[in-house]
């Protein structure tokens, strides 16, 4: 079968793995970057426990504030992040040397379109792409019907 009529796949495995470039230069740059202690558009590093080895993952994410709560949304889709979150519950959030420890929620589909609206809005420009064309300008219908794509977990600061 060619890439032209394959079949999508179902929401839930919907996952668009980066490319070279993005894996070796882009995430390694903010990274690297956000390791050191300088925030990329209010970037993090995301270290969650792995769902079988149990031994900590990291990549790089950008947490979004929204009428005071926070999300992390997964504009690849059901990537290995996600399915790990899933399991741990949690994670931490690394800037520099300080962590921010949080537990973390998945936010039901039906209540995603003004995360992803507040999400695109800020980073359409990076993260557009993936969101099949649609965008902050979308209607609330049009949002509600990538959400199953786009896994978004509420975080809460688990310490102090």
């Amino acid at each position: 079968m060619s890439a032209n009529t394959a079949s999508p796949l179902p929401p839930a495995q919907h996952a668009l793995k980066p490319g070279w470039f993005t894996v070796n230069v882009l995430n390694r740059a903010v990274g690297w970057l956000t390791r050191h202690g300088v925030s990329v558009w209010g970037s993090r590093v995301l270290a969650v426990r792995g769902r079988k080895t149990g031994d900590w993952r990291r990549t790089p994410v950008n947490p979004l504030t929204l009428d005071g709560r926070r999300y992390l949304v997964a504009p690849r889709g059901h990537v290995q992040w996600t399915h790990n979150m899933r399991a741990a519950g949690g994670g931490e959030l690394w800037l520099g040397r300080s962590a921010e420890r949080f537990t973390a929620v998945e936010v039901p589909d039906d209540d995603k379109p003004a995360v992803l609206r507040a999400y695109l809005k800020r980073w359409k420009a990076e993260v557009g792409m993936f969101f099949d064309g649609v965008g902050p300008d979308s209607t609330d219908e049009q949002l509600r019907e990538i959400a199953p794509k786009h896994p978004i977990f509420e975080i809460t600061r688990a310490d102090g």
